[in-house]
């Protein structure tokens, strides 16, 4: 099955959010622990939360792309329906 252009991005958004989550998650940690291990696991679980959030946003792009491409194929089936009566 061909992808259009915008499931493409959309893929390559969600890879690199993961990778930017691992990244990030790490850097966060690194730098926070300096003030103290409970400061440092919670600006990283921080910083985690908000960035998965932003993925759930980018999966549901992709749900609603999907959704509008089954409703399109409804609607031209209906269509046909109401046509051949």
């Amino acid at each position: 099955m061909q992808k259009d252009i915008y499931d493409r991005i959309i893929g390559f958004l969600q890879g690199a959010s993961w990778a930017i989550v691992l990244i990030g998650a790490y850097f966060t940690f690194k730098f926070t622990i300096s003030f103290g291990l409970p400061f440092g696991v919670f600006f990283t679980s921080l910083y985690i939360i908000f960035t998965l959030f932003l993925i759930l946003l980018l999966d549901a792009f992709s749900v609603n792309k999907e959704k509008l491409r089954e409703l399109k194929k409804q609607t031209k089936l209906l269509n046909n329906l109401t046509y051949k009566h």
